[in-house]
């Protein structure tokens, strides 16, 4: 049986039983468009079946011919524009996600050809209907933008509200993000937030109305995750070139290490917080695993405390052969705060540098040595430039990612100006940043 959609009534959409198996055209400005699969549940005033290569795709109802497989009954009438609204149903847990935009909540402007960031939190759950039978769902857009137009003023508003929702009675945070600087929130969010639930980040590599998008399984695996014992800051990204399991890493190690490939993230220098086995045909069986090497936060071990103060007067300079150290000298005459430096292999940099940098270091600006090598752990100590550099006053940064000792000296020069404090809290492990190059072999 073929139901056509009248086009005049614009005041009703049609919701299918959920579990009928139907087939839709769905005319374009170009043609028309063949969708067959299974009706899954939804809140929203779109039609959304799961497609037989396992994804998801949301269907406006307007001029679109419907026709029942199987499974069929009569089909009801709802309002339109009611929009996505929150199913509160027994027994689920609360969980906030917080829009930030990135691929996650993207598509394609076919006119251009691009992908930008279109999809608020509604849109989200409309694509993904598998959330709402995970946890009752609550959403806020707080940023439409791709992730490299974040910034700290941007982390510090995050930051506070995560702990506003947290404090507000949800159980769990999901925060959707572009995953080309997740990295850098992750970290941040890290620092900004002692945390007694699940903060997860997540995004796609792909958008989510591409047919290889990664935009589902990460959603309902970060879902999964922030419904776990944990307290702690985590990204849950795919963790394989498959559709077999998620990654957990922790915020503070993880790196984007793949420009493209949706395995992109990869714990560095630790091991990964665990896994999230995924299971596209019941979601019931999807099942969140931690490594036995992992010593994880546990849920409400910690008390929730938001510390979201940043000095974001702060750079990263990477060393290159011949580079000039006179830079150094003109971050500091631009008024920067703090400087972390991307060094060779067990921390150096050439010895014309040395001069430039007890000078910064002495003018009050602190200075933080990191490796380019990424995985093992700064050692000034070991050749000649090395122990130059620590008699210049710079401070080791072990075995830190570049890019969240960053953050984190941002953050410690939020709390304290004191150069002997800020070289202390440096080389402390605050929030799993220092691990001693723990990984798995």
């Amino acid at each position: 049986m073929t139901i056509k959609k009248d086009h005049k009534i614009n005041t009703f959409m049609m919701q299918l039983r959920e579990g009928a198996r139907v087939r839709i055209k769905k005319k374009t400005s170009n043609g028309s468009v063949v969708y067959e699969g299974i009706v899954m549940p939804t809140v929203s005033r779109n039609i959304v079946i799961k497609l037989d290569n396992g994804y998801n795709v949301g269907i406006r109802p307007e001029h679109a011919d419907v026709e029942l497989i199987s499974g069929a009954e009569p089909l009801k009438e709802l309002v339109k524009d009611k929009g996505v609204k929150e199913v509160e149903e027994a027994g689920l847990p609360v969980l906030s996600i917080l829009s930030t935009g990135g691929t996650i909540a993207s598509k394609v402007d076919y006119r251009t050809g691009a992908v930008s960031p279109q999809f608020s939190t509604d849109d989200i759950l409309e694509a993904i209907p598998e959330l709402g039978q995970i946890a009752n769902i609550r959403g806020k857009v707080l940023y439409s933008i791709l992730s490299e137009n974040m910034r700290a003023e941007y982390w510090t508003k995050l930051a506070t509200e995560v702990h506003n929702e947290l404090k507000s009675g949800a159980e769990g945070i999901i925060v959707t993000h572009g995953t080309d600087t997740m990295g850098y929130t992750a970290a941040a969010l890290s620092f900004m937030l002692q945390t007694p639930a699940p903060i997860v980040l997540v995004g796609s590599q792909r958008s989510s109305d591409r047919p290889s998008s990664d935009a589902a399984m990460n959603a309902i695996s970060a879902a999964k995750v922030a419904c776990s014992d944990l307290a702690e800051v985590v990204v849950v990204m795919h963790g394989n070139t498959s559709d077999k399991f998620c990654l957990i890493h922790r915020g503070t190690k993880v790196r984007k290490m793949h420009t493209s490939a949706r395995y992109a993230f990869q714990s560095v220098n630790d091991v990964p917080v665990g896994k999230v086995y995924y299971d596209a045909s019941n979601i019931g069986n999807i099942k969140v695993e931690f490594l036995s090497a992992y010593k994880k936060k546990t849920r409400d071990a910690n008390e929730l405390e938001l510390r979201a103060e940043l000095e974001d007067k702060c750079t990263s300079i990477k060393y290159y052969p011949g580079a000039d150290p006179a830079i150094l000298d003109f971050f500091a005459e631009q008024g920067y705060k703090g400087i972390v430096l991307e060094g060779t292999g067990l921390g150096h940099v050439s010895t014309d540098w040395l001069t430039c940098v007890e000078r910064v270091v002495k003018s009050g600006i602190p200075v933080v040595m990191t490796s380019q090598c990424l995985y093992g752990a700064v050692c000034d100590r070991v050749y000649n430039t090395g122990r130059d550099l620590l008699r210049a006053g710079i401070i080791e940064g072990r075995d830190m990612l570049p890019e969240t000792a960053l953050v984190k000296l941002m953050w410690v020069l939020g709390q304290t100006t004191d150069m002997d404090e800020v070289r202390n809290m440096m080389q402390q492990n605050i929030a799993g940043e220092i691990s001693g190059g723990r990984t798995l072999q």
